[in-house]
Order: structure tokens, then sequence, then C-alpha cells
């Protein structure tokens, strides 16, 4: 069971998709949140703190939380989140068309680079949309030493579910590169780009926990449904605190 704050992180993210809470709005105070939903404050505060990093509220001292425009949609940059589980997370009532599914090899550019000597891959090309609307068009080569095959029944659903629930893979961490390209024709009509033919494209080197390379994808984002947000910190300096 996902914990309590959670779960009412969900609440009322969800609260503010369907403009329960609308741009401008402040939530009600942390004393009223906590009787609301009968937890702790310190409960509330840890559901206020996935809002805020979602891009989806603003703290304003003395005042309280105020929702911001959430016409845009938060994507983590720093966390390995799959689609399947930022939709669960975020509610965002998203579905998955699957473009092509085709044994490959894994592109030369990333052979090269990471002096790969087994390059066989599956190719996954999935479209993303929201209510409906295109957003996402993700590309994934994913290598056959570590899953050999892939049905269109689990490219459906969550790959990473079925790498580590059903084949025990330990995923580990990722590197990514983010760039604002022009879009292919086929990319544009995919996304039914029509002010624009320029995509945010996500690049990211997937590894297991033993440091072996598994997976390259390729995500062309519409620039103007989604925004990417990192969480920080300043580095202590002369190995002191930052006050």
């Amino acid at each position: 069971m996902r914990a309590k704050y959670l779960q009412i992180a969900a609440d009322l993210t969800n609260k503010i998709r369907h403009e329960q809470y609308v741009a401008g709005d402040f939530l009600p105070s942390e004393p009223a949140l906590s009787e609301l939903y009968n937890v702790s404050r310190e409960t509330i505060r840890k559901s206020l703190n996935e809002l805020l990093d979602a891009g989806l509220i603003q703290k304003i001292k003395g005042k309280g939380s105020v929702v911001i425009n959430a016409a845009r949609i938060a994507f983590p940059i720093s966390n390995i989140e799959s689609f399947d589980e930022l939709n669960k997370q975020k509610q965002m009532h998203a579905t998955t068309k699957i473009l092509e599914l085709k044994d490959t090899q894994v592109p030369l550019t990333i052979s090269k680079h990471l002096s790969l000597t087994e390059t066989a891959a599956t190719y996954v090309s999935r479209l993303r949309l929201i209510n409906d609307e295109p957003i996402v068009v993700d590309e994934d080569y994913i290598l056959k030493k570590y899953v050999p095959k892939i049905s269109a029944k689990q490219a459906q659903s969550s790959l990473y579910q079925y790498f580590e629930d059903d084949l025990g893979l330990e995923i580990d961490y990722a590197t990514k590169t983010i760039t604002v390209e022009p879009a292919s024709k086929n990319v544009m009509a995919q996304l039914q780009l029509t002010d624009t033919n320029l995509v945010v494209v996500v690049r990211s080197l997937t590894y297991l926990k033993d440091t072996s390379f598994f997976q390259y994808t390729i995500s062309q984002h519409r620039p103007d449904k989604f925004k990417f947000v990192d969480f920080a910190h300043r580095k202590a300096q002369n190995g002191g605190l930052i006050l």
C-alpha cells in the first residue's frame, strides 16, 4: 500500500487537475488539511512537498500554498521512472499506443561510444497520450542479452515492471541529455505539432546495478505540454555548512 502522504498528494493533484483548485487559489491550511485527511501536520507537509516538487504549488511564507499554472506536466529528470509509474503517481489518465516493435541493433553511435560487443536489441516505439492528446514519442532499444523477448502486451504496459518483477533485473542509474531539436515529419504528425517543428528530446543510457548498459531511450516531447524539474542542493563550500 502506498504511503499515506503519497495518497494525499495524489488526491490533491487530482483536485488540481480537475480544477477544484485553479491557478491562484490557496490550498487549505496545513491544520485544515490535517483535519480533513485525519493525519499529522508532518504528513501534510510531506504531501505538499510532493506537489511542490511536481511544480503544482508554490509555498508563500505567512500565506500558505498557492496553486500555480499546471498546464504543463512536470517530469523529474534525476529519477528513473517509467511513464506508467508517472501516470499512476500524477494521475495523468494516460494511454499508450505501440507504433513499432521489432528486432534490431543498438544504433552504431551508441555501440561505438560504449564499445559494445553485443548489439542485438529489441526496438519499441510508443506514442503516449494524455486525455487522448498525443504528448510523447518514446523509442527504446533494449539489449537482448538481458531481455531476450518483449511481447506487444508487455510493451503496452510497464516494461520496467516486466524487467524488474519478471526478469529480476536490478535497474540502478542512467545518464541523460536534454536538447531542443527539429522534429521529423513523422514525429510532427504523431504529436500533431502545428505551431512549431521543435521537440524536447531526452536521451537516456540506462544501466543495471552491476554497471552493465542495457537500454537506450529517446523521448521526444511536445514543448507546449511539458516542463522538466529537478531537485538540487547547493554543495557546501570548504566542507562547511551553508547557512
